[in-house]
């Protein structure tokens, strides 16, 4: 009868120890091999291949046995100590750290299938060719991703002139501060002190993505405020045929009082991005550096909202572009940044508006006006402080 097929199996540690005694102790019998195959017609490639080494190594071994026999493969005399490990340990590491896992340095060693280095070596070899960070976590995506964003951009391109398009996204800021790594002095670890008890506002914005233009305010994660911040977008660009707005598709943009409020705006046009697609939105940016300037800061309620609106207040639309980069949102049309749209207007329009310098918005906001590059006074950002 026929025997069985064995193939051999085993735990990726007794693979990778097996693998380091070839390269270590067992280094000589690992040569003699080579030697063997080489007399049954194998390439010094399909060696190297089988062994798990460089086609040079090969040659080199089968030539050196060639030219002493077996004293050829033994180890020669060297000037110092072989590195520990072995030459390959940092190679080995490399593959082994790119599986998925939590890599600490106890785990490395195991896997190793523990060589004799010590911890700090170990460390050495593998800070050589990784560092100690955090993984990313990523969006699963949409399916009809491609489909949507399609959609968005021919939306975009049959738009008439003047008309305005926003991205609209919102974030979340806690009374907690927001902690982040930072250069500190060595000895010391910086402490942040923790509030009793944590609030949190929702920061609900949008940004004009020819010009800068940046309206937002504070609020709740509901309907209602997000039926407020298109208020405030109208009454910010009164002369704009259109306004459109894209936005995620959180619930609270599609609750039932959102899609009343919008039967009743004939110049609003809500246009909703891909799901588990956050970096399609140029806000996102926005928020992260948000984030940046609020962190490892412990302050007052109060103070925490005074830092919202200095953020704001400080930027101008030109460094509000340059943080969000809206030109590279798959949402735009190509050449949509140079405003082709925006750019034929009546000059009589323009003189009525330049005599106007402020709006005062919803709930009593403030939103200060510039000329924008083409001519057209857009409003160069919204603070929410009430007018006195």
């Amino acid at each position: 009868m026929r025997p069985v097929s064995v193939f051999a199996k085993g735990p990726g540690s007794e693979m990778e120890q097996l693998r380091a005694e070839l390269q270590g102790r067992w280094r000589q019998a690992a040569r003699a091999v080579m030697v063997l195959l080489s007399l049954r017609g194998l390439a010094p490639s399909q060696i190297a291949e089988l062994l798990d080494c460089h086609p040079a190594t090969v040659r080199r071994w089968i030539g050196r046995f060639n030219a002493e026999g077996l004293a050829g493969l033994a180890d020669r005399p060297r000037s110092g100590r072989p590195r520990l490990g072995g030459r390959q340990l940092t190679g080995r590491i490399a593959v082994l750290l790119g599986r998925p896992g939590p890599w600490t340095l106890p785990r490395i060693r195991r896997y190793l299938g523990w060589p004799r280095i010590s911890a700090r070596t170990l460390y050495r070899r593998v800070r050589l060719v990784a560092i100690w960070r955090r993984p990313k976590l990523t969006a699963r995506g949409d399916p009809y991703h491609d489909h949507v964003v399609a959609g968005i951009v021919a939306r975009l391109i049959a738009l008439p002139r003047r008309a305005v398009v926003l991205a609209e996204d919102e974030t979340h800021l806690n009374l907690l501060p927001h902690v982040r790594a930072s250069w500190t002095l060595r000895g010391a670890r910086p402490q942040v002190l923790t509030p009793g008890t944590n609030r949190k506002v929702t920061v609900l914005g949008a940004l004009e993505m020819s010009t800068g233009a940046w309206v937002y305010r504070l609020g709740r994660r509901c309907a209602a405020d997000f039926i407020a911040l298109p208020d405030q977008l109208l009454q910010a660009f009164p002369l704009a045929p259109l306004v459109v707005v894209i936005c995620d598709n959180d619930s609270i943009h599609h609750a039932r009082k959102v899609t009343a409020y919008l039967k009743k705006q004939p110049r609003l046009e809500l246009l909703y991005g891909a799901r588990y697609s956050p970096d399609d939105n140029p806000a996102e940016r926005i928020w992260g550096a948000l984030k940046n300037y609020v962190a490892n800061t412990a302050v007052s309620w109060p103070g925490r909202l005074r830092q919202i609106h200095a953020f704001f207040r400080a930027r101008s639309p030109d460094q509000m572009l340059a943080t969000a980069a809206p030109w590279t949102s798959p949402w735009l049309p190509p050449g949509y940044e140079q405003n082709f749209w925006n750019a034929a207007f009546l000059s009589g329009q323009l003189g009525a508006r330049q005599s106007a310098s402020r709006l005062s918005g919803v709930d009593g906001s403030i939103c200060h006006y510039q000329t924008s590059p083409v001519g057209w006074p857009w409003p160069g950002g919204c603070a929410s402080r009430r007018t006195p």
